[in-house]
C-alpha cells in the first residue's frame, strides 16, 4: 500500500515502523506498542475520516493517546475492511506530502 504512494517509504523502528514522505511521518504501524499486545496502524487524519471511522468502523478505530490529529486502527481483527484502511493511509500521506506529490496521488486515482 505505501509503495504505491509518491516518494513514501517505511523506516523500521524496533517492532514498528515508519511510514514517511520527504522525512515526514504520517504514520505508524505498531506492533504490541506498550505490551498492548495489538497491531495497530495509527496515522494522520482529519476530524472528517474520524467522524467517518467512527460510524463505519467504531470496533476498528481508536483514538491513539499522546497525539492530537492521528486516528487509529486495529489490524489483528478477524474481520477487516481493508479499503477503510487504505483510505485512512491515502489520506494521512496527503496531509505530510508535498503539494506536488499530493496532486500526483489524486491524478493516479482518477
Amino acid at each position: 500500500m505505501v509503495a504505491k504512494l509518491p516518494e513514501a517509504e517505511t523506516k523500521s523502528a524496533g517492532r514498528h515502523m515508519s511510514l514517511e514522505v520527504r522525512g515526514k511521518r504520517f504514520g505508524w504501524f505498531l506492533d504490541d506498542h506498550h505490551g498492548d499486545g495489538r497491531v495497530a496502524l495509527n496515522c494522520k487524519g482529519s476530524p472528517s475520516l474520524h467522524d467517518m471511522l467512527q460510524d463505519l468502523a467504531p470496533g476498528h478505530f481508536h483514538v491513539p493517546k499522546y497525539v492530537r490529529g492521528w486516528i487509529g486502527l486495529w489490524l489483528d481483527l478477524p474481520k477487516l475492511d481493508w479499503s477503510l484502511v487504505e483510505t485512512a493511509v491515502r489520506e494521512a500521506y496527503a496531509l505530510a506530502a508535498p503539494k506536488r506529490l499530493s496532486r500526483l496521488l489524486v491524478s493516479a486515482a482518477e
